[in-house]
C-alpha cells in the first residue's frame, strides 16, 4: 500500500512539474506564416522581407517569413496547391488565376483571396545601348527576354507584344530569365532587350545602369491605347527622367498593381490580425522608449522607410484593382474602417 501511495505521489509530482515547465512552452507556441515573393533582383523580394519582419515584430504569436519565388503565376499555383500561405502577385494575374483564363485556362485557383493592393508595378522595357532599339517598332528581330517563365512579367510582355502586333516568332531569340539573369545577359551583350515588371527603381535595372549604358523603351500612345482597350487592368504611367543612371528623359509605360493574396484556407483570425498589423499603428505591440509607451509603426510604415515603392503602400489605395474576393479576415478589417459595407 505504501509503495502504491508513493507511486501515486510520484506521478502527481511529475504531472505538476509538467504543467509548470511544459505548459508555458505550449502557451508560447507560435504560428508560422509565409509570403512568397519574387526574384532577388526585383521589388517583391526586399519589400516582402521587410513586411515579414514588421509583422513578426507586431504579432508576438506569429513568425512571418518571406521566401523568394518565381513571381505571380508561379505564386498563384503555390497557393492553389496549399504549398504557401500567401504571396505577392500582380492584380491582372490574380484575376486570371481566380477565373481560370489566360495561363490558367481550365485550371482556376478558386482558393485565391485578396488581402490588399500594395503599389503600382510598371512594365519596364530595357534595351542595351547599341542594340538599335529606340521604340517598340524596333523590337522585331532582336534577342529578347520576356521575363521568367510563368511569371507576371511574361504576361505583361505578351500584352505589349499584342499591342505592337508581334509574337515570339518575330524575335531572333527568346530566353526566359529572372530579373538578375536578364540584367547579366544585357550586360554581356547576349540579349538586346528585356521586360521587367516591378516597382521602380528596380534593383536589377539600377545595378545594370551603373555598369552599362541602357535605354528605357517608351510606349507610344497608340500602343498604350490598344493594350488598355483589351486589358483594362493596365493604366498609363510615366517613368521619370533620372530614375536610372543615363536615362535622362521621361519614359511612357503602362502599370498594374502589386497585391498581397492569401489561401482561403487560412483562418479569419489570422488574416484579420495580419491586415490590422499591415495598416494600423500600435496594433498588438507597444514599444517602450524612455520608459513611456510608444506606438509601434504599421507594416506599411516600415515598408515606406525601406524602399521607394513602399511609400506608395497606403490604406487609401488598399482596394484599388482588387478583382478577386477579399479574404473574410481582410474584409472584416476594411469593414471596421468603413472602406466596405
Amino acid at each position: 500500500m505504501l509503495k502504491r501511495k508513493s507511486l501515486v505521489l510520484f506521478i502527481v509530482l511529475i504531472v505538476a512539474l509538467s504543467m509548470v515547465f511544459i505548459g508555458p512552452a505550449f502557451a508560447a507556441k507560435k504560428s508560422f506564416f509565409a509570403i512568397a515573393t519574387g526574384g532577388t533582383g526585383g521589388t517583391y523580394y526586399p519589400l516582402g522581407g521587410v513586411l515579414a519582419q514588421a509583422l513578426s515584430n507586431k504579432l508576438p504569436s506569429v513568425i512571418v517569413t518571406a521566401q523568394s519565388g518565381n513571381a505571380s503565376v508561379a505564386n498563384c499555383n503555390l497557393i492553389k496547391s496549399h504549398q504557401i500561405e500567401s504571396a505577392f502577385v500582380q492584380n491582372n494575374v490574380a484575376y486570371y488565376a481566380y477565373n481560370g483564363t489566360q495561363q490558367f485556362d481550365g485550371k482556376p485557383v478558386k482558393n485565391l483571396r485578396a488581402i490588399a493592393s500594395l503599389y503600382p508595378e510598371t512594365i519596364q522595357i530595357i534595351a542595351r545601348e547599341g542594340a538599335g532599339i529606340k521604340g517598340v517598332n524596333d523590337l522585331k528581330g532582336k534577342k529578347m527576354i520576356p521575363g521568367d517563365r510563368g511569371s507576371g512579367t511574361e504576361v505583361d510582355c505578351q500584352a505589349v507584344l499584342y499591342g505592337i502586333g508581334l509574337t515570339y516568332d518575330d524575335f531572333a531569340n527568346v530566353d526566359w530569365l529572372s530579373f538578375s539573369g536578364a540584367g547579366q545577359r544585357l550586360k554581356d551583350r547576349q540579349a538586346d532587350v528585356a521586360f521587367i515588371t516591378a516597382g521602380w527603381p528596380t534593383a536589377a535595372i539600377t545595378e545594370l545602369a551603373t555598369t552599362s549604358d541602357v535605354t528605357l523603351v517608351p510606349l507610344d500612345d497608340k500602343t498604350v491605347a490598344k493594350i488598355i482597350k483589351k486589358y483594362p487592368f493596365y493604366a498609363k504611367v510615366v517613368i521619370p527622367a533620372g530614375t536610372y543612371k543615363g536615362v535622362d528623359v521621361d519614359t511612357p509605360a503602362i502599370t498594374t498593381m502589386a497585391q498581397w493574396v492569401v489561401d482561403a484556407a487560412v483562418s479569419e483570425e489570422m488574416v484579420y490580425n495580419l491586415t490590422k498589423a499591415l495598416w494600423d499603428k500600435g496594433a498588438f505591440v507597444l514599444r517602450k522608449k524612455g520608459g513611456k509607451a510608444a506606438e509601434a509603426p504599421s507594416g506599411a510604415d516600415i515598408m515606406a522607410k525601406a524602399h521607394a515603392k513602399g511609400q506608395e503602400v497606403t490604406l487609401s489605395t488598399a482596394l484599388d484593382g482588387v478583382a478577386i474576393p477579399l479574404h473574410p479576415g481582410a474584409a472584416k478589417f476594411y469593414r471596421e474602417k468603413g472602406l466596405i459595407k
